[in-house]
């Protein structure tokens, strides 16, 4: 019987290292979630491009994000975000603001929503991993958007778990911090301007000092955690502390 793996974000960075690794395994069907188009060379991989900032674009395409069909297990990984524009609060632009909370707060509830509706029957073994950050817990200047939009799926991740346990339905949630990993959201940290972002000396010398995980090591982190999830205790995880 295969697994089915729905990943977002997964035409880069930990996204594309997640679905990398699990194409190894031929009985993992995995459907990889992007704006733009992926090809694996694996026919066990399903391309899908959405944009996940426009809940219209996810509505239409719930069906083939969440099949139907007898699985081992059925596992969410909410793994998109943006980190928007590193800037003080009255140098924001709204639109950017509306569309930061759309990628990083509303898309995995819809998609969580989604899930629960159509799995919460289903006698396979079911986890959601939504990405978070350690920034959801720490308040950092130039990052409020970001910060306060993974503070807010925290909970929103928390909820659901106490909600599952309620109903009995053997969902289990983690919200995982993924750790310090070289990608383009690393790239646009080390590109903001130090008068928006004060710790812009901190992110060049992990690059400079070979600091940063690879998305090959973050990727393997997340996977063990689905595979040994009774294993773990709590809803937030962090990979820098198994």
């Amino acid at each position: 019987m295969k697994a089915l793996f729905i990943i977002t974000g997964s035409s880069k960075g930990i996204g594309k290292g997640i679905v990398s690794q699990l194409l190894q395994n031929k009985d993992n069907h995995v459907i990889g979630i992007a704006r733009s188009e992926q090809d694996f060379g694996q026919q066990n991989f399903e391309s899908l491009q959405i944009d996940l900032s426009k809940v219209k674009d996810i509505e239409a395409e719930i069906e083939r994000i969440f099949p139907e069909g007898n699985f081992s297990k059925i596992v969410l990984i909410n793994n998109a975000g943006w980190i928007g524009p590193i800037s003080h609060i009255g140098n924001m632009n709204s639109e950017n603001i509306q569309t930061l909370f759309d990628l990083n707060v509303v898309a995995p509830m819809v998609l969580m929503n989604a899930f629960v509706e159509r799995y919460a029957g289903s006698s396979s073994e079911k986890t959601v991993v939504n990405i978070s950050s350690g920034a959801s817990k720490k308040a950092i200047d130039g990052w409020s958007g970001y910060s306060s939009s993974k503070a807010a799926l925290n909970m929103m991740t928390e909820a659901a778990q106490v909600e599952a346990d309620l109903d009995e339905n053997g969902i289990r949630y983690f919200a995982l911090a993924p750790g310090v990993v070289d990608t383009k959201m690393q790239s646009d940290i080390r590109g903001a301007d130090e008068k928006s972002f004060s710790k812009l000396e901190k992110f060049l010398n992990l690059k400079s000092n070979n600091q940063l995980s690879t998305t090959e090591a973050a990727a393997e982190k997340i996977i063990y955690l689905i595979e040994n999830r009774d294993e773990f205790e709590g809803v937030f995880q962090d990979v820098r502390e198994f």
